[in-house]
C-alpha cells in the first residue's frame, strides 16, 4: 500500500491517473499534457507501474498506458478500513484519554 500512496502523493501522477480514467493513452499523448521533459514523465510512469496503478502495452515504439482502477479501489478500501470507514465494526478504541464532558470541566 505504501507504493500506491507514494504514487498518489505527486500531483503530476494524480493527473496522469485522471487522464487515464477516460481511456488508454500513449506515453506521448500523456506527456503532451505536462510542461516537463519526456524523461521526467518516464520516471512518473515508472512509479505508477511499480505501484501497480497502470498497465502497459507496447506496440513497436509506442507504449500505451491503461488505468488499473481495481488496484486503486483496493488500496483506498484498505486504507478506509483502518479507520473503520465502510465497515459495521467501529474503529479500535484510542489509547488517548477521552475528552472531558461538560460536567467534568471546571
Amino acid at each position: 500500500m505504501n507504493l500506491i500512496f507514494k504514487a498518489l502523493a505527486d500531483p503530476t501522477r494524480r493527473r496522469v491517473l485522471e487522464l487515464l480514467r477516460r481511456g488508454p493513452l500513449s506515453a506521448g499523448e500523456l506527456a503532451d499534457h505536462f510542461p516537463v521533459s519526456k524523461p521526467t514523465m518516464s520516471a512518473h510512469f515508472a512509479v505508477l507501474r511499480e505501484a501497480g496503478l497502470v498497465d502497459t502495452h507496447k506496440d513497436g515504439k509506442t507504449v500505451t498506458y491503461r488505468l488499473k482502477l481495481s488496484v486503486l479501489e483496493d488500496a483506498l478500501l484498505g486504507f478506509a478500513s483502518i479507520f473503520g470507514v465502510g465497515t459495521a465494526d467501529p474503529p479500535p478504541e484510542s489509547k488517548e484519554s477521552p475528552a472531558p464532558t461538560q460536567e467534568e470541566l471546571p
